[in-house]
């Protein structure tokens, strides 16, 4: 396709995303176009700069100047029963990640109380393993509880629970669930082997179902192509998950992935814009691997991320790593008009 057609055609998937609209084969083979010339370069390129144009458009129109804010605490740390080869939870791995047993709901609620400080207006209970045991349910029952007494919306993302033990968080106050699908269907079997791509399906499914808020999306940087990224974004679209994390790897010495190169932050910011245009209404939310790939809090290439596609930030902690100060966050969010989102319940 010539130079001329390829333009057309981007500027058509910003115009199909700004409507609503999905994107046709030619509107998508543009935008994967554009976002590898970006990847491949120092994002200098006419056609990259036009789609982070673009995605910062669809993004106003459905956020405008809003920024969404998150946070998250490790209720249960390692001694996983999964194999995922990014996971430095994992059992099957010999890392330096910590390792301890589900936490008093107290300490839980007292996190929870913290980051509401701190601008948060969501926090998520995440728990290692496929599923809580009874005596963790019991805990994490008071845990919801507790975040949710502090008023913050209550998030948790413990694996499979199945309707019955869904339906009793919801009693409990729980607002919402996090289930990643990590990545494409296609790519799947060779990230994790344990447990099939179906059951992470149905589990969004499940949530969606009962009406609750959902945060499903993927980790990037796992060596999976620019084609397979797309098609985790329409898996999200096909299920209708309105809310979607967006983690890139940090890879960790003793996981099946440690050599794997971090992203370039333009490779990153192509990521963001693809899932923009191809999920325009979705919240995304930049999770894990911010700083590893954009830098200190506060600086430059912080900015960059606040300017692009995204949405909503995590602050705080991460799972197994630190994250930055929120206090700068929350100043550069100023700095650049953004206001942070305090979010219903629900």
């Amino acid at each position: 396709m010539s130079g001329l057609g390829a333009t057309a055609d981007l500027h058509r998937a910003v115009d199909l995303a700004l409507a609503g609209s999905p994107l046709d084969k030619a509107a998508l083979g543009a935008v994967l176009d554009a976002a590898r010339l970006g990847a491949e370069g120092d994002g200098g390129d006419a056609a990259f700069q036009a789609l982070q144009a673009g995605a910062r458009a669809v993004r106003r129109k459905y956020f405008a100047q809003d920024l969404h804010l998150c946070a998250i605490i490790n209720a249960k740390s390692g001694a996983c029963s999964e194999d995922c080869a990014f996971c430095a939870q994992s059992g099957r791995h010999q890392t330096a990640s910590p390792r301890h047993a589900f936490l008093d709901p107290r300490e839980i609620g007292r996190a929870a109380q913290a980051m509401r400080a701190q601008g948060a207006s969501r926090f998520g209970i995440v728990a290692s393993g496929l599923k809580p045991t009874e005596a963790e349910f019991e805990r994490l029952l008071e845990a919801v509880s507790l975040v949710r007494a502090s008023g913050l919306a209550a998030d948790a993302s413990v694996g499979l629970l199945g309707p019955e033990r869904l339906a009793r968080m919801v009693d409990a106050g729980l607002s919402g669930v996090h289930h990643n699908l990590e990545t494409a269907r296609s790519f799947f079997p060779q990230i994790c082997t344990t447990h099939a791509y179906d059951e992470d399906v149905a589990a969004v499914r499940q949530a969606l179902q009962a009406g609750l808020f959902v945060c499903s999306g993927g980790i990037f940087g796992l060596g999976e192509s620019w084609e397979q990224r797309a098609e985790l974004a329409a898996t999200l679209l096909e299920l209708g998950v309105r809310n979607v994390p967006v983690n890139f790897l940090v890879p960790i010495p003793g996981t099946r992935l440690e050599r794997q190169p971090v992203l370039s932050r333009p490779e990153a910011l192509g990521i963001l814009a693809l899932l923009r245009l191809l999920l325009p209404q979705a919240n995304l939310r930049v999770c894990g691997g911010r700083g590893a790939v954009f830098g200190e809090a506060g600086g430059q290439g912080q900015r960059a991320l606040f300017d692009s596609a995204a949405s909503g930030i995590m602050i705080g902690d991460y799972l197994t790593l630190r994250g930055g100060p929120a206090q700068a966050d929350l100043a550069l969010a100023a700095e650049l008009g953004l206001a942070p989102v305090l979010e219903e319940n629900r």
